[in-house]
């Protein structure tokens, strides 16, 4: 009996050492290796080489001069990733999103019909770094009057900052909207 103790005390250890140890450092050495940029969390450094954020997490812009992401269940707190967890027809989540709709549309100056929904709902994780290019086809000449710049300086850097959908098919065009403001700090 002794004896199977010991090899279950033996595989215990080797186990942990493998699964534990060596097979996490195994993927994280290759991860470096073949995606360093990624396996660093997609940061986004500006001219300084400061890290400003990361390329998959959206950030929090309100002053008019900067395009805005679409709304965050979770504030934009990495930490607590996730949606309202409202259905469509919720009366909470019916109320929130024609509060956003009506400020969104007072804020650009349009009709609410012409609000793309990204705008005024949340993404499902909360943290959706993106915005489709008629979103910010919609905030251009707000941010471009807020920075005194000709519009189609604006509308020519959102079309240098759309990006396809992934591998040309999947998803849809969508622009990175801390990669657009960076840019437009540039200017």
């Amino acid at each position: 009996m002794l004896n199977e103790v010991r090899k279950g005390i033996r595989f215990t250890a080797v186990t942990m050492l493998l699964l534990g140890g060596g097979y996490p450092l195994v993927s994280w050495g290759i991860a470096q290796l073949l995606f360093p940029a990624q396996a660093e969390g997609s940061l986004i450094r500006n001219r300084s080489g400061h890290v400003v954020g990361s390329r998959l997490i959206a950030q929090a812009f309100t002053r008019p001069e900067f395009f805005h992401p679409r709304p965050s269940g979770v504030d934009y707190n990495a930490a607590s990733t996730g949606g309202t967890n409202y259905g469509p027809s919720n009366p909470d989540h019916l109320k929130a999103v024609g509060e956003r709709l009506d400020a969104r549309a007072r804020l650009e100056g349009v009709s609410p019909a012409q609000v793309p929904s990204e705008l005024v709902t949340a993404s499902g994780a909360g943290l959706d770094p993106h915005i489709p290019p008629a979103a910010a086809a919609l905030q251009a000449p707000r941010v471009a009057q807020a920075r005194g710049v000709p519009l189609e300086r604006v509308q020519a850097l959102v079309r240098a900052h759309t990006e396809p959908p992934t591998f040309g098919f999947l998803g849809r065009e969508r622009v990175n909207v801390l990669e657009l403001n960076l840019a437009l700090e540039e200017l």
